[in-house]
């Protein structure tokens, strides 16, 4: 038997989207607007390692199977019940991980990225229609995108029970501090 979509999370995959692509390019807007070339690559790099580390997360709750996290939890270790959760909702944290978090910082860190070509180009006072640079810049991006989802597939495939519970316990850890305040 299929089962049906669900329609509001697909409505909320996109507001959700919308928000998160905002927020990003926003905050690289206002932060590349200020700052020199060497925050510049750093922002960059932020945002090419966050689509990878996102992308390993929603790959191990994929693959995780949740019987490891039955035994943790009884055994009362921290991070087991919120990693059962995230692996009972594999297909939305997935989603959520790889396709709206992964996707959006793949769109932003190709925007920074031509941003970063624009104002190198500007500020060496090369042609307008130069090519190397934005060739240069955007080839890197592409391949430590690529190259980093790729290791991180097999890193998460073959790690997948560990990585949610480290996922599981920052949960944990994030809901006892908010808890406290």
């Amino acid at each position: 038997m299929r089962k049906k979509t669900n329609f509001r999370w697909f409505i909320r995959v996109v507001f959700i989207s919308v928000a998160a692509s905002m927020v990003f390019t926003l905050a690289s807007t206002e932060i590349l607007g200020r700052a020199g070339f060497v925050i510049s690559f750093a922002v960059l790099a932020v945002f090419i390692l966050l689509g990878i580390v996102f992308d390993v997360i929603g790959v191990a709750v994929t693959a995780a199977t949740e019987s490891p996290f039955h035994s943790m939890g009884a055994h009362r270790e921290r991070g087991a019940a919120e990693s059962l959760r995230l692996v009972r909702n594999a297909d939305k944290v997935g989603s959520f991980c790889n396709d709206v978090v992964g996707d959006v910082t793949g769109i932003i860190s190709g925007t920074t990225a031509a941003l970063i070509a624009a104002r190198l180009i500007q500020g060496q006072g090369l042609p307008a229609e130069n090519l190397v640079v934005p060739l240069l810049i955007s080839g890197a991006v592409t391949g430590l995108t690529v190259g980093g989802k790729a290791a991180g597939k097999s890193i998460a495939i073959n790690n997948s029970t560990a990585i949610v519970l480290r996922v599981g316990k920052l949960i944990n850890f994030l809901r006892f501090w908010s808890n406290k305040k």
